[in-house]
């Protein structure tokens, strides 16, 4: 009897710790660039179903980088408008409910990069050719590593490791908590796309051409491959490629271990292929920023599965959440909802300034910014229908608990009605 209470006991409790942490992974975060150190840039949840507008936030500058979201704060940057440098430039805070701010971070040059969250530490670089690691909860400086260049690629962090490029021409790998140097690797060229980690090789592309696969601990190079042209779209990893455009038009399906070519597809023309793919739903996302097109591929072929056109091109990378995919016209100034599935026309939101600004959605409301110097969250004002579906796993998730000690307790009385 003492074995099966025991086992019994030991059931619940895996029960109590599995499931917690089941429904954890489905809890809304968008923490970096594209969601994760893969770059997958997708989120198991559910997105707005309508172009509502939630709330928006007017910096009276240029919000030209993606947000990042975690335990209910929104991250984003913003600087003077123009391409000169101006005094205002800073990372800023806001309650993701309702755009409140909680704090602001200001620094000596623009920012490009959008930032990137770890174990309550905020981290971003800028024009002054620095990289900074803030407290996410006060704004309050952490540490700063100077680099030898502006600082406009997005950080990633794995494994207590930030990886950040630098336009010296250099991947850093920094120590999350002390902001000292671990490695730095030298290319030819500017790095300016962010870097995907997985299976403890880095990915990242290159000025010079290329795109690069590093051991993550040591910095030693694995491979590269050669491109036609300018590497500036952040590389994903699934399915065992690494998927990544280059300004030569091209989308391209590399061996994630060895760095062959699987296949190149062309996705656009003139400079088109900036946006950073996608992996989702079994299907790869990207877009061109002149033949004005979003595209799902097969993964294995880069056969066509679906196009869409929009009024204009995108440099963003979209955001596939669920079954619908979120995407930002750069030239069309513009955000669109789209059938995942089948590219099929949900809605659209119009805004007054172009916009860099990947999207990132959270708890079922999605956030971006534009030149028009406001920050957007378009959704519902419950939060959309994550929510709801937070709400619903929480509810199974006491209902299994609560079968489990009945029938514990049904088991014990049985058990000792036989002794």
């Amino acid at each position: 009897m003492r074995k099966t209470y025991l086992f019994l006991i030991l059931t619940i409790l895996g029960f109590s710790l599995v499931l917690p942490a089941t429904f954890a992974q489905q809890n809304d975060a968008w923490p970096m660039y594209h969601k994760d150190a893969a770059h997958t840039g997708y989120i198991n949840s559910e997105g707005p179903s309508n172009n509502q507008t939630l709330w928006t936030y007017d910096t009276k500058g240029w919000v030209m980088d993606s947000p990042a979201i975690s335990n209910g704060i929104v991250y984003f940057s913003w600087s003077d408008k123009g391409y000169n440098e101006g005094p205002n430039n800073n990372l800023v805070a806001l309650n993701a409910k309702d755009g409140t701010m909680l704090w602001s971070f200001p620094v000596s040059g623009k920012i490009y990069a959008s930032p990137a969250i770890a174990s309550d530490i905020v981290y971003f670089g800028s024009d002054d050719n620095a990289i900074y690691a803030v407290n996410a909860s006060t704004g309050a400086e952490i540490w700063k590593c100077i680099t030898d260049s502006d600082v406009q690629g997005s950080p990633t962090v794995s494994d207590g490791i930030v990886y950040e490029g630098s336009n010296d021409g250099n991947l850093y790998a920094l120590d999350a908590a002390l902001g000292m140097p671990i490695w730095n690797f030298s290319t030819g060229g500017l790095v300016t796309c962010p870097p995907a980690v997985e299976n403890g090789v880095v990915y990242f592309g290159s000025y010079d051409h290329k795109i690069y696969a590093l051991d993550s601990l040591t910095g030693a190079k694995k491979w590269d491959f050669i491109t036609d042209s300018v590497v500036a779209s952040a590389p994903v990893v699934a399915n065992g490629n690494v998927y990544v455009g280059s300004f030569d038009n091209q989308t391209y399906a590399l061996n994630a271990q060895t760095g062959t070519l699987v296949w190149k597809v062309e996705t656009g023309y003139d400079q088109c292929v900036q946006a950073s793919p996608a992996y989702a739903n079994g299907l790869l996302y990207t877009g061109g920023a002149f033949d004005r097109k979003v595209y799902a591929l097969n993964p294995a072929t880069g056969a066509e599965k679906w196009t869409f056109i929009m009024d204009e091109g995108l440099t963003t990378a979209p955001a596939v959440v669920g079954h619908i995919v979120y995407v930002t016209s750069t030239l069309g100034n513009k955000a669109y909802a789209l059938n995942a599935d089948n590219g099929e026309f949900l809605w659209s939101y119009q805004t007054q300034g172009n916009i860099y600004s990947s999207p990132a959605v959270v708890d079922g409301i999605v956030y971006f910014g534009a030149y028009d110097g406001i920050f957007y969250a378009i959704g519902t004002a419950s939060g959309g229908e994550g929510n709801d579906q937070t709400f619903a796993n929480n509810a199974i998730y006491i209902v299994i608990i609560a079968v489990l000690i009945v029938v514990i307790a049904v088991s014990v009385f049985v058990l000792r009605r036989k002794k």
